[in-house]
């Protein structure tokens, strides 16, 4: 790496960690507490992948991805997925055009919600799986087939869903695949007392936060690719390889727990997303750690 590249990187890296403490700041305007899960909101972000929310109404699950869109210059769409809702609702449709002059009939092509940067799959299993697999090549090629054509989706492409764990009466649960799909799945827990005390204040009062964007759609490119340069160890790699094969029933090194209560363990993607999580911290200038789902992964599984 030659010397102009290097002072552009380390540009670039303090200009990372300022935009992160930056985006958590004005987030904080709007959403009271919720830290641990903003952070890793954050990092899914910016390590190209997709979340999951899950925790009961009135948590503020909708109103934490609406902030998210608002504090960055991202093209937002958000799909409400009800049972009616069919695939083409989603990633778009064919319309039949006339010329009026030649009479001349051709298929033209309309863009759906899912051509967006910021996608809110709000209550994503309340739609039969038939309309959830509507998602799956939008969030792992960032494509979208229709007609026989295929349609590339603008970069950044970021889905985040939410889940209702209540009243399960009437839903889908989400298929393996879907699941697959997500780097985070995120529990949201209740509130402390002192900060249920601030969001019923801030709630009913006339308080209006005045949000600023942090960062762009080129900025957030940036800081993707940066991440992604970040050297990892080769023992590293073998360390996280060998613990999310050790969730896996049929391997020979599996813990006998596992191989008696577990059908099927981690794909290929959970050793991605180990290695791809604590990416931005070294980022940021602090140590490569293994994040805490890493280390209690690897705690669980014997391997450390």
């Amino acid at each position: 790496m030659d010397q102009n590249t290097k002072h552009k990187d380390i540009a670039t890296a303090e200009r990372f960690t300022n935009s992160v403490k930056q985006l958590k700041s004005e987030i904080a305007k709007v959403i009271v507490g919720q830290e641990d899960i903003i952070h890793q909101l954050l990092i899914s972000l910016l390590s190209r992948g997709h979340c999951l929310l899950v925790g009961v109404p009135g948590l503020a699950k909708t109103l934490l991805i609406k902030t998210l869109a608002d504090v960055t210059d991202l093209s937002f769409k958000r799909i409400q997925f009800t049972p009616d809702l069919m695939p083409s609702d989603i990633t778009g449709t064919e319309l039949i055009d006339e010329d009026p002059v030649s009479k001349r009939r051709e298929f033209r092509f309309v863009p759906g919600p899912v051509f967006a940067n910021v996608i809110l799959a709000d209550e994503i299993n309340r739609t039969p799986p038939k309309t959830q697999s509507a998602l799956l090549e939008a969030m792992q090629e960032h494509m979208v087939t229709a007609g026989g054509k295929t349609y590339k989706l603008e970069e950044p492409f970021f889905v985040l869903a939410t889940q209702n764990p209540i009243e399960q009466e009437g839903t889908y649960p989400l298929p393996e695949a879907q699941l697959d799909r997500f780097m985070f799945n995120l529990w949201l827990g209740y509130p402390s007392f002192e900060e249920e005390k601030q969001i019923v204040k801030l709630t009913t009062s006339e308080y209006k936060p005045d949000l600023q964007k942090v960062i762009n759609a080129a900025d957030l490119i940036t800081f993707q690719d940066i991440i992604r340069r970040v050297p990892v160890a080769d023992n590293v790699i073998e360390f996280v390889v060998k613990a999310v094969s050790k969730t896996r029933p049929a391997e020979t090194n599996a813990p006998q727990f596992v191989k008696d209560w577990v059908r099927w363990g981690a794909g290929p993607r959970a050793s991605q997303y180990l290695v791809l999580a604590p990416r931005h911290l070294w980022t940021a200038g602090l140590p490569l750690i293994l994040t805490m789902y890493g280390m209690h992964l690897f705690r669980y599984c014997g391997t450390g």
